[in-house]
C-alpha cells in the first residue's frame, strides 16, 4: 500500500484537497495517510462497497479511555445513532423516521420558500456575505421549526453546533475538546427546559412525538436527548456548507440563473459536498481491497474524493447538471445502514432556496476570492461575498 502525506490542516490543502485525492486515487483501491496513520479509499466503487459493508460500522469495538475534560460530550456522543450499530440504531432509527416521514418533509416546501424570500428581503444586493445573510439562517431555521424550538434561539444552537463538530475536526486542541463538553452540557440543559414544556403541552413536532415514543419506554431520555442533538447539528451544518458551495460552483461555472432541476442539485452535491470524510471501524478481521483489517482498525472513507472520480464522473473537475440522472448517485449523504436520513430534506431546502436565490438575485457575481474554513473534515466557505452584476 502506498503512503501519502498530507496534513489535512495545510492551507493549501484545505483551499483544495482534490489534488491530493487524485494522487491518493491513483495509489490504488486503498492508500495509506500518514497524518490520520490509517488507510484511505479515494474511488466512488471502493467507497460505496465500503460504506455498505456490515463488517465495517461507526462503534469502535475496543474503545480507548477518554479524559475526563470530554466526558459531558460522550455522554451525549455514545447515544447518538450516528455513531451506533444495530440493534441501538435500528430501533433509533426507526422511531425517528416515523416523525421524519417524506409526507411531513414535503408539507414543509411553502414554509422553506417562504422563509428564504424574507431572508432575500434582508438583503441589499451589494457586497453581501451570502453565507451568513441566508446559507447559514435558513437551515437552522428550518430544523428548528421542524423540531419545534424557538427560531429565537438560532444563535445559541449554532454556537453548540458549532462547538461539538469540533470533536471531528483535524488538528483539535484541548480547548476545543473543552468547548464541546461545555456545549453538550448546555445544549443538553436547554433541551431539558423544552422537553418540559412539552411533556406538560404537547404540540405537533418532532420533540412531542420522540416523547411520546420515550413515554412507551422505547427510548431513553438519553436517547431522546442525543437524537435531538444530532437532528439540530446535522440538519443544518451540511446544508449550510453546500448552499454556500454550490452558489459559489454555479457562479464560477457561468450557471447562475439557470433552472434549478433534480440534476442541478444532485451536482451541487457532488461537485463540491460539505462532509469529506467519513471512518469506519473494522467489526471483526477482515481482507478487502488487498488489505487484512484486524478488529478495531479504522478505514477512511473520502467522499469528497469518490464524487470526483472520473471512472464514475467523466471530467469530474467540470460542474455539468446534465450529467444526471444517467451519472452514479453521489456518496455525499453516505450509503448503506448509515445513509443520512435528512437527505430529503435537504435536497429540498437546497432546489428551493437556489430557485429563490436565482429569482431574487439575477446575474450574481462574487466580489471577494472565496475561501474555505479551516474545518477538514467539513469543507465549507468562511464567506462568499456577493452582488448583483
Amino acid at each position: 500500500m502506498q503512503h501519502s502525506d498530507m496534513s489535512p490542516v495545510e492551507p493549501g490543502f484545505v483551499q483544495d484537497p482534490y489534488p491530493f485525492y487524485d494522487r491518493l486515487r491513483a495509489a490504488g483501491p486503498l492508500a495509506w495517510w500518514q497524518d490520520y496513520s490509517m488507510p484511505m479509499a479515494s474511488s466512488h466503487a471502493v467507497v460505496s462497497a465500503l460504506l455498505r459493508d456490515r463488517r465495517f460500522g461507526r462503534e469502535d469495538p475496543a474503545p480507548p479511555p477518554r479524559p475526563a475534560h470530554q466526558a459531558e460530550f460522550w455522554a451525549v456522543e455514545d447515544h447518538s445513532m450516528l455513531e451506533l450499530e444495530p440493534p441501538r440504531h435500528t430501533r433509533l432509527r426507526a422511531q425517528v423516521l416515523r416523525a421524519f416521514t417524506s409526507r411531513r418533509i414535503a408539507g414543509m416546501a411553502p414554509e422553506i420558500a417562504a422563509l428564504a424570500e424574507t431572508l432575500c428581503d434582508g438583503l441589499s444586493g451589494k457586497c453581501e456575505d451570502i453565507i451568513a445573510g441566508f446559507a447559514q439562517p435558513l437551515p437552522v431555521r428550518v430544523i428548528a421549526r421542524l423540531l419545534g424550538v424557538p427560531e429565537a434561539d438560532a444563535a445559541d444552537l449554532l454556537r453548540w453546533s458549532n462547538a461539538m463538530v469540533g470533536m471531528y475536526q483535524a488538528g483539535r486542541t484541548h480547548g476545543d475538546e473543552v468547548r464541546a463538553a461545555q456545549a453538550a452540557r448546555e445544549f443538553t440543559a436547554y433541551l431539558s427546559g423544552i422537553f418540559a414544556e412539552r411533556d406538560r403541552a404537547p404540540r405537533d413536532d418532532l420533540i412531542s412525538q420522540l416523547l411520546a415514543v420515550e413515554a412507551d419506554g422505547t427510548l431513553s431520555r438519553a436517547e431522546t436527548n442525543a437524537t435531538c442533538i444530532l437532528l439540530l447539528n446535522a440538519g443544518h451544518e451540511a446544508t449550510v456548507h453546500t448552499l454556500g458551495n454550490g452558489v459559489k460552483a454555479l457562479i464560477e461555472a457561468g450557471l447562475w440563473g439557470v433552472p434549478v432541476t433534480d440534476g442541478l442539485v444532485e451536482e451541487v452535491l457532488r461537485f463540491d459536498p460539505p462532509l469529506h470524510m467519513f471512518t469506519r471501524f473494522a467489526l471483526e478481521d477482515v481482507e478487502v481491497f488487498g488489505h487484512r483489517f484486524a478488529r478495531g482498525d479504522q478505514v477512511g472513507l473520502l467522499l469528497g474524493a469518490a464524487n470526483r472520480d472520473p471512472a464514475a464522473y467523466p471530467d469530474p473537475a467540470r460542474f455539468d447538471p446534465a450529467r444526471f440522472p444517467d451519472a452514479p448517485v453521489p456518496v455525499s449523504f453516505g450509503a448503506g445502514l448509515h445513509l443520512c436520513l435528512g437527505a430529503p430534506l435537504a435536497r429540498l431546502e437546497l432546489r428551493i432556496a437556489l430557485e429563490v436565490l436565482h429569482a431574487r438575485m439575477p446575474n450574481l457575481r462574487i466580489v471577494e476570492p472565496p475561501r474555505y474554513a479551516d474545518i477538514y473534515h467539513f469543507h465549507g466557505l468562511e464567506r462568499l461575498v456577493v452582488e448583483k452584476a
